[in-house]
């Protein structure tokens, strides 16, 4: 297949100059697999200074933007400025963007479209809540919100699909790796189906919801488990163990 193993830092609405410092004479001192690509995404305030602070192994993502270059948009960012200092990556369309801050399949599809436009990598999340996996929904939510997603990429080599169930974010429980995996599976076919056999084969798909040491190993032993996006355990000495998780 030959996927570069992946992972990402999703530091959401943390650190301080100081727990930064610390984060990243953390992953400079450890051995790091070469095998595992790492991008690192701090909050917006902190991107440039991360960007000048990290080795040139890892990568940088802001955590959000906006669907156009510049504007009258309060309190955004453009994919424009966060390639103007340094950066190559942006989450897209994150649970938390979705259902906290109301963002619809549409915006998050825009937003993916002007990214790519703009030349910057895209980490692009997909999940049900509970109530849907409940419901027996997981997959019509799931396709319907890769669909919105699909339809706007030009360019899949940069373009990594996060599979977050909600429900596992940030609340300690994880999706079992056979829950996990056969999700991937079905992203997976319908890439196959709805896009194209190359694009299923070659786009990774990671999994994000409570991903720590001690399950990172099963998970990524999984086939259609790519790498993870990592929340609260990116800001922990244990994280470099999540990168390793392949070793």
């Amino acid at each position: 297949m030959g996927r570069k193993f992946f992972v990402g830092g999703n530091w959401k609405m943390n650190g301080s100059l100081v727990q930064i410092d610390g984060i990243l004479k953390n992953l400079h001192d450890s051995s790091l697999s070469d095998d595992t690509e790492i991008v690192v995404s701090p909050p917006a305030l902190y991107l440039s200074y991360v960007r000048k602070a990290a080795k040139q192994n890892i990568g940088v993502a802001a955590q959000n933007c906006y669907k156009v270059a510049s504007g009258a948009f309060t309190g955004e960012i453009s994919p424009a400025m966060i390639k103007d200092i340094g950066c190559e990556w942006v989450i897209i369309g994150h649970s938390e963007r979705r259902n906290i801050f109301g963002e619809k399949d549409e915006l998050i599809g825009e937003k993916v479209a002007h990214a790519l436009s703009a030349n910057v990598k895209v980490i692009a999340c997909i999940g049900e809540l509970l109530s849907e996996r409940e419901a027996g929904k997981t997959q019509e939510v799931v396709f319907r919100q890769i669909k919105a997603i699909a339809d706007k990429i030009s360019d899949w080599s940069k373009v990594v699909i996060a599979y977050e169930p909600v429900w596992a974010i940030g609340t300690g429980k994880t999706a079992t790796p056979q829950q996990a995996q056969e999700v991937h599976n079905q992203l997976r076919a319908w890439l196959k189906e709805n896009v194209s056999v190359d694009v299923a084969e070659s786009t990774r798909i990671i999994y994000g919801g409570s991903v720590n040491a001690k399950n990172c190993r099963e998970l990524a032993a999984e086939g259609d488990i790519d790498g993870f996006l990592v929340g609260g355990a990116s800001l922990k000495p244990e994280f470099v163990q999540i990168v390793n998780a392949r070793l």
